[in-house]
């Protein structure tokens, strides 16, 4: 994985575990050790679901450039999607506390998006590729007088 690829993962999934982090407290305080285990297991979710789906979109752009756009909307549409269908498959469960685990899903969901918006302002991605053959000089175009 590229370091701007790995810079970028980097940056969004430590927030999102302290926010998992932070919510395992809260739901362990309000809900008790089920409330907890809900909100691990939520922020584990969305930690894969959205660490996997940046991967396939940072070789997605990297191998077909074309189709970026269409595959990122369609990658965030099935992702919520896939998430929605986690939280009603849990909905009844007796492992751990739903509540807690649909509330620490759409939290850790809203932190991924907003700490990956932020990595993508804050990176310093070259729109341009520099010439990679650094052996010859540049000509000059101009009149020479």
């Amino acid at each position: 994985m590229p370091s701007n690829d790995a810079r970028t993962l980097l940056q969004t999934a430590v927030p999102t575990a302290a926010a998992g982090a932070l919510a395992a407290v809260i739901c362990g305080v309000v809900a008790g050790g089920k409330g907890a285990l809900g909100a691990v297991v939520g922020a584990l979710v969305v930690i894969l679901f959205m660490g996997i789906g940046l991967v396939v979109l940072q070789r997605t752009a990297r191998s077909l450039p074309h189709l970026f756009q269409a595959m990122g909307l369609m990658l965030y549409t099935a992702q919520l999607l896939l998430l929605f269908i986690f939280v009603a498959a849990f909905k009844n469960t007796t492992v751990f506390n739903p509540k807690s685990f649909a509330i620490t899903l759409v939290a850790a969901t809203l932190v991924w998006i907003g700490a990956q918006a932020r990595a993508h302002m804050k990176a310093k991605i070259l729109y341009v590729e520099p010439e990679s053959d650094k052996s010859e000089k540049p000509e000059n175009a101009g009149s020479k007088s």
